[in-house]
């Protein structure tokens, strides 16, 4: 019964939601913060940053499946990793939308695209997209291999959260604290590899 309710989708799309559930109170309540920033300001910041983790947890995946082999937990997230990577996209374009009602107008976005910590964010939501619409069965089977060479795209669509988190916020603290684990784990699988072609080829 438990493994189950474990394995079953609608407990996985439930974990993936909890994080919203205060911010869609948040949003309907539409009480302004302490210092009178509009609701949409308020939910910029995490929206983004739970877009982030998912992203890192989907890409954590392969790695530490290569650390863990024998892990039926690794197994188990290997399995459901596309939906890690669409909930990422979600947040993503909750946070969009926010900064779009935050600034108001087109003039106002228009007025700041160029500032490197913004285009960037845009430049990580647009490569989203396409990944997000491909993660289905049905995409898989009609792209075929080209489907594993869209989903790389989300090495540079990470280099631009990065950047885009870095530059918004100017502080390199919090954004080294969740990508630094991410590049250590990559470097890790290429590593693993590189190590595992020499091996054929000897």
């Amino acid at each position: 019964m438990v493994t189950d309710i474990v394995n079953s989708r609608l407990f996985l799309w439930g974990l993936l939601v909890l994080p919203s559930i205060p911010m869609v109170r948040l949003l309907v309540e539409g009480q302004p913060g302490p210092d009178g920033e509009p609701v949409a300001e308020l939910l910029l910041h995490p929206t983004g940053e739970f877009a982030a983790r998912f992203m890192i947890i989907a890409m954590i995946i392969t790695p530490m499946r290569m650390i863990f082999p024998g892990s039926r937990f690794w197994i188990w997230m290997l399995d459901r990793r596309r939906y890690f990577g669409v909930a990422a996209f979600a947040y993503a374009a909750a946070h969009t939308v926010l900064y779009v009602v935050d600034l108001g107008s087109l003039a106002a976005i228009l007025g700041e695209f160029l500032a490197f910590g913004i285009w960037t964010g845009w430049a990580a939501f647009f490569i989203f997209v396409p990944l997000a619409l491909t993660s289905n069965a049905f995409s898989v089977r009609l792209l075929g291999r080209g489907w594993k060479q869209l989903q790389r795209l989300v090495y540079p669509a990470a280099v631009a959260t990065l950047l885009h988190w870095m530059f918004i916020h100017n502080d390199l603290g919090p954004a080294l604290a969740h990508f630094l684990p991410l590049a250590a784990l990559e470097c890790y699988r290429l590593w693993g590899n590189i190590v595992h072609q020499q091996r054929r080829l000897t």
